[in-house]
C-alpha cells in the first residue's frame, strides 16, 4: 500500500447573477482539450446556462467520461447547402457583412476565407440569437475566433477569447488579424503571465483587455491519490500529449536510450497520437527500446488518470518548434502534479508558472536530452525525492489551481458583461411552441416523399407546432423552393462521428433496444435496425430538451426509429406508409399496432388497421379519404383533417 494524501476542501462558491452564455468551438470536442471542459463544468456548477457551438465535428468517436456530466447542447453547423440558405437568410433580412468581407479579403487574402468565415457564423448568428445568448466566448484565436468577428456582425452578441499559445503563435497565421480580434474581443483571457506579456507585446492596443486565467483542476477527479511504496520493479515514467514535435518526445526517447545504456531498470508509455506517430516508433525501434518505450495512443480521459495514479514519475519533454510554437502550460502537468507525482519538463514558456524547480520537480533546457536523462536519472534512483516532490505538486496544486479558484478571475471578467446587459436573458430559452409535434425524417430531400413540404407548410398554416428531424441529408438531391423555405427551420442529426459516440457512451440504452428486438415477433433487418437504432440514441436528448409531446414517423424507415424512441422516452406515435414500404409486411403491421393512427396508401395494409385514425392515401393523393368512408371537405379539406388529428394526439399529452 502507498501513502493517501489529504484532500484539502474546495474554496466557498459564491454564485454570480446567471447570464446567457455560449462557446463558440471551432470543432468540439477535441480529447486533449480537456481544460475547456472543465471550464464549462464549473460554470453550470455555478449556475451558468450554456449552450455550445461547434462548425466542424469531432474527429474521433472517442469521448472522456465527465462529457456526460455537461447539460449544455452542442449545436454542430448544418450541412453546407443549408448553411447557404442561411446566408441567404441573412442577406435578406440586411444582416450579411459584405463590407467587413471584402475588408477581409483585401487585408488578409483568399487564404483566410472571410466569406466562409462569415457563411458559419450566418448560422450561429440565428441559433444564438434564437436561444437569447447575451455573450459568447471562444477558446482559441483561430478559426473560430475569426469567425466570431462575423457573428457579432450580424448578431450584435459581443464575445471575448481565450488565447493558449500556438492558436495565436502560429495557427491563425497573420498578426494584423490577431490584432483585429483581440481589438474586437469584450475581454482577451490567457493560461499565464508568460502568454499575458507575450500577446500584449504582439497587440499592444488590446494590453489592457489582457487577464491571466489558469486552467484549473476538478479534484473531484483527483480524490484517490497515494504515494507509492517501495518497490523492487522498473520505475514507471509516463508521458502525455499530441505527437507533434512541440511535444519533444524525440528527445524524451533519446533520454531513455541514454538511461538505458545506464543500466537503470525502467518503463517508458507515451500516451496520445498524431502525425509523428510513424516516425516515433522508428526512433524506438533503431534504439532498440521496444521493451522498454511504448506508443499507447490515445486513450479516455479516466484511463489517463489512472495511469497517472500508476506512474512514478511524470515527464514532458516539451520545446518550440520550427514554426514558433510550443506549449504554454499543459494541462497534464497539472493533472500529474494533482495526482501527487513528480514532474520532469523543460523551461518552455509557461511551464516553470506550474512546476517549481527543485520543489515540485526539475525543470531543464528545451531539446536537451543528456539534462533530461540526467534529471530522470536522479528520480528513478532516489524514492524519497519522488515522494517530496509528488506532495509538494498536490499541495501546489490545492493551493493555486483548483477549478473554483482559477475560474474567479473568468467570472469577475463574465461579471461585468452581466452589469452592462441591459435586458439579462433568463437562464434557460424558452420554446416559443412548449411540446411541439416532432416530425421524424429519415432521408431528405427524398423523391419518395412528394408532398412531405407541402404538408409541412400546411401543418404551418395550421398552426400545428412542429419541428422536423432529418436523420440523413442527401446532398445530391437538389432543394425545391419549398424545401428552402422550411430547411432553416429543421435539426439536422450532426456527423456520422457524433452520432457513433452516442452510440457507444450510452450502451444501457442500446442493451434495451437490442433486447427488445430479440424478443419481437417480427423485427426489422440488422442493418436497419442498427442504423435506426443510432438515430434513436442521437434523438433521444434532443427530444427530451424540446419536450416533445407526439412523435411522427414520415416512412416506414422513420417508424423503426420511432418505435424506439416510444420505448425509450414514452412518446405516442403517428406513421405515414409510403407505396413501397422498407419494412416487410408483418413488421409494418407490428409496428403500426403501436401507432395512434396515420396515413397508409396500400388498401390492404389499411384493412388490417382497426383505427378510424389511420386515413388511406389513393394513389397520387389527388385526394385523401378516411379508411371508413366518411368525406373530408366538412372538416375543411385534406390537410385540415390531418391538423386535427395531429392537434388531438399532442394535445392528449399535454
Amino acid at each position: 500500500m502507498g501513502l493517501a494524501l489529504p484532500i484539502a476542501a474546495a474554496p466557498v462558491i459564491v454564485p454570480l447573477p446567471p447570464m446567457r452564455l455560449a462557446y463558440l468551438y471551432s470543432r468540439y470536442p477535441v480529447l486533449s482539450q480537456t481544460f475547456c471542459d472543465t471550464e464549462m463544468l464549473e460554470l453550470e456548477r455555478r449556475g451558468w446556462s450554456l449552450c455550445l457551438g461547434s462548425v466542424h465535428p469531432p474527429l474521433t468517436t472517442l469521448r472522456h467520461a465527465h462529457a456526460d456530466q455537461l447539460q449544455a447542447p452542442v449545436h454542430y453547423a448544418p450541412p453546407d447547402a443549408v448553411l447557404r440558405l442561411f446566408e441567404e437568410k441573412a442577406k435578406a433580412e440586411g444582416r450579411w457583412p459584405e463590407d467587413l468581407i471584402q475588408a477581409h479579403e483585401r487585408k488578409y487574402g483568399s487564404e483566410f476565407k472571410a466569406a466562409l468565415r462569415a457563411r458559419n457564423a450566418s448560422y450561429f448568428a440565428h441559433l444564438f440569437t434564437r436561444e437569447g445568448i447575451d455573450h459568447f466566448h471562444v477558446h482559441f484565436a483561430n478559426r473560430a475566433a475569426h469567425t466570431a468577428l462575423f457573428l457579432r456582425a450580424m448578431s450584435g452578441i459581443p464575445f471575448s477569447i481565450t488565447a493558449h499559445g500556438q492558436d495565436f503563435m502560429s495557427d491563425l497565421g497573420n498578426l494584423e488579424l490577431l490584432r483585429e480580434i483581440c481589438l474586437a474581443a469584450e475581454f482577451i483571457a490567457v493560461e499565464t503571465d508568460y502568454s499575458r506579456g507575450l500577446l500584449a507585446d504582439l497587440c499592444p492596443p488590446a494590453a489592457d483587455k489582457i487577464r491571466r486565467v489558469y486552467n484549473g483542476m476538478d479534484l473531484a477527479n483527483f480524490q484517490e491519490v497515494f504515494i507509492p511504496s517501495f518497490s523492487q520493479g522498473a520505475i514507471r515514467l509516463l508521458s502525455v500529449g499530441r505527437l507533434v514535435e512541440f511535444k519533444g518526445f524525440t528527445h524524451l526517447i533519446a533520454a531513455c536510450a541514454d538511461l538505458r545504456r545506464r543500466g537503470l531498470d525502467f518503463t517508458c508509455e507515451i500516451i496520445g497520437d498524431g502525425p509523428l506517430r510513424e516516425e516515433l516508433q522508428r526512433q524506438i525501434t533503431q534504439e532498440d527500446l521496444e521493451s522498454v518505450v511504448t506508443l499507447a495512443g490515445s486513450l479516455p480521459q479516466e484511463t489517463v488518470f489512472e495511469k497517472l495514479r500508476g506512474c512514478d514519475v511524470f515527464v514532458l519533454a516539451s520545446i518550440t518548434d520550427r514554426a514558433g510554437a510550443s506549449d504554454v502550460f499543459p494541462t497534464v502537468i497539472l493533472e500529474a502534479m494533482a495526482s501527487a507525482r513528480p514532474v520532469v519538463s523543460t523551461e518552455v514558456a509557461g511551464i516553470p508558472e506550474a512546476v517549481v524547480h527543485c520543489r515540485t520537480g526539475f525543470l531543464v533546457p528545451p531539446a536537451d536530452s543528456i539534462s533530461l536523462a540526467n534529471c530522470l536519472d536522479r528520480l528513478i534512483r532516489d524514492q524519497w525525492q519522488r515522494v517530496e516532490f509528488g506532495t509538494a505538486g498536490r499541495a501546489r496544486v490545492e493551493e493555486h489551481f483548483q477549478i473554483a479558484t482559477t475560474i474567479e478571475p473568468l467570472l469577475e471578467l463574465l461579471a461585468d458583461r452581466v452589469e452592462s446587459a441591459a435586458e439579462p436573458s433568463l437562464a434557460s430559452s424558452e420554446n416559443p411552441n412548449p411540446s411541439p409535434v416532432a416530425y421524424l425524417i429519415d432521408r431528405w430531400p427524398n423523391p419518395n416523399l412528394p408532398l412531405l413540404e407541402v404538408e409541412l407548410l400546411e401543418m404551418q398554416k395550421r398552426g400545428v407546432p412542429f419541428i422536423a428531424f432529418v436523420c440523413r441529408f442527401d446532398p445530391a438531391m437538389p432543394l425545391s423552393p419549398a424545401m428552402e423555405q422550411l430547411a432553416t427551420q429543421f435539426v439536422f442529426l450532426p456527423d456520422p462521428m457524433v452520432i457513433e459516440a452516442e452510440w457507444q457512451r450510452n450502451r444501457a440504452f442500446v442493451r434495451l433496444l437490442e433486447d427488445a428486438r430479440a424478443n419481437e415477433k417480427h423485427r426489422a433487418a440488422s442493418a436497419l435496425f442498427l442504423e435506426q437504432a443510432r438515430h434513436a440514441i442521437a434523438l433521444r436528448p434532443l427530444f427530451l430538451r424540446h419536450q416533445i409531446a407526439h412523435l411522427h414517423a414520415t416512412n416506414s424507415g422513420a417508424l423503426v426509429c420511432a418505435l424506439m424512441l416510444q420505448r425509450l422516452l414514452g412518446v405516442t406515435l403517428s406513421a405515414t406508409i409510403e407505396p413501397n414500404p422498407e419494412l416487410q409486411l408483418r413488421a409494418l403491421r407490428a409496428g403500426l399496432g403501436h401507432c395512434q393512427g396515420g396515413r397508409v396508401s396500400d388498401p390492404g395494409l389499411s384493412a388490417h388497421l382497426h383505427n378510424e385514425s389511420f386515413l388511406l392515401e389513393p394513389a397520387g393523393f389527388s385526394s385523401l379519404l378516411p379508411k371508413f368512408g366518411v368525406g373530408l371537405k366538412r372538416h375543411g379539406g385534406i390537410w385540415q383533417r390531418w391538423a386535427e388529428l395531429l392537434a388531438g394526439w399532442r394535445s392528449s399529452n399535454l
